[in-house]
């Protein structure tokens, strides 16, 4: 009796043992979650379009701020000049093309004998010319006004500063970054899923967040699958050829493939930076929020992964042929 008790608690644990580790198989290799993921956010690098000594600092790293408020300001006394003297220019070729065109008007009522046709021809040629000019130096002007205007740096979009590379008095070169602006309600999260993991992922997928800071958990969805990732052997060598790796490892990992994550209603309070490590859970839509379906009966419940089948029947193939059901006795 004792050794048959023995035998039966042995197989059980051995099938509780089993059990488990199919499930645990089939979790780390097919369920669709990953520890490996990021948070991020658009980060738009700020750089001022014009030169010059930084005269006024506004800000200071990692402060918030809104669109349209000013970073910092250029030394305008150099584009003030610029713009006078581009209004003086404007100027000069308004009062050209007015005597252009009197001379041109005035040479062409005069008669053939007075004036040569060459000249009459001149004089309206000269007038055009002047009508060009001006037009250059109007675009000319614009381009300084444009100048003065960007010596006021401001910030394209609200959020935080960050990595601020800037003090009063230096001196900041046209195109070269100086600050990052980290744009406010632009976090998502990017998720490292297994190769393996990718069949059981859709874009619309329901998806839960978990963050490495105070276990914050969040609700998102799958808003799209990277689709590429670097490979090794494409890169060329200088006659343009690929450089295929000579060894080949036994052992094939799973490439990790990226999945963006959108993240739904951030609670107040949720401390979100870009570069923060999260965990991932991708759930299917109809477990997850949408109600289950009344059970079909058995005999005609069809698998969800079988398509139905709609080839026809003999009976249906057949003109003359009517259901059993609803044929009509005619020896009544």
């Amino acid at each position: 009796m004792r050794n048959s008790l023995r035998i039966l608690m042995t197989l059980v644990v051995v099938a509780i043992a089993v059990a488990a580790g199919i499930w645990l198989w089939n979790y780390y290799l097919f369920t669709p979650w990953t520890r490996d993921a990021r948070v991020r956010a658009e980060v738009v690098t700020i750089a001022p379009d014009v030169s010059g000594w930084v005269r006024t600092l506004n800000v200071n790293d990692t402060d918030l701020v809104a669109r349209g408020d000013k970073l910092f300001s250029i030394d305008a006394a150099r584009y003030q000049a610029a713009l006078e003297q581009a209004q003086a220019t404007v100027e000069n070729r308004e009062a050209t093309l007015k005597l252009r065109q009197t001379e041109a008007q005035r040479r062409s009522q005069l008669s053939s004998r007075s004036i040569s046709a060459e000249d009459r021809q001149i004089a309206q040629i000269n007038s055009r010319v002047a009508a060009a000019n001006l037009k250059q130096a109007q675009a000319d002007l614009a381009s300084a006004k444009l100048d003065l205007e960007r010596t006021q740096v401001v910030a394209p979009v609200s959020g935080h500063v960050l990595n601020l590379q800037l003090a009063a008095g230096n001196y900041v070169t046209r195109g070269t970054s100086v600050m990052a602006l980290v744009q406010s309600n632009s976090y998502y999260v990017m998720g490292y899923f297994e190769e393996t993991k990718m069949s059981s992922i859709d874009v619309g997928d329901p998806a839960e967040v978990i963050l490495m800071n105070g276990d914050t958990h969040l609700n998102g969805q799958v808003a799209g699958i990277g689709r590429g990732i670097a490979d090794t052997n494409t890169s060329l060598n200088n006659q343009l050829l690929p450089q295929v790796q000579p060894t080949f490892n036994w052992v094939r990992l799973a490439q990790r493939i990226p999945v963006r994550i959108t993240l739904d209603d951030i609670p107040d309070g949720t401390l979100l930076s870009a570069g923060m490590t999260a965990t991932v859970r991708v759930q299917h839509p109809d477990e997850a929020h949408s109600p289950e379906p009344p059970n079909e009966p058995a005999s005609t419940a069809i698998p969800k992964n079988q398509p139905a089948d709609r080839r026809p029947t003999e009976q249906a193939q057949s003109p003359d042929a009517t259901p059993a059901e609803n044929a009509i006795d005619d020896t009544q």
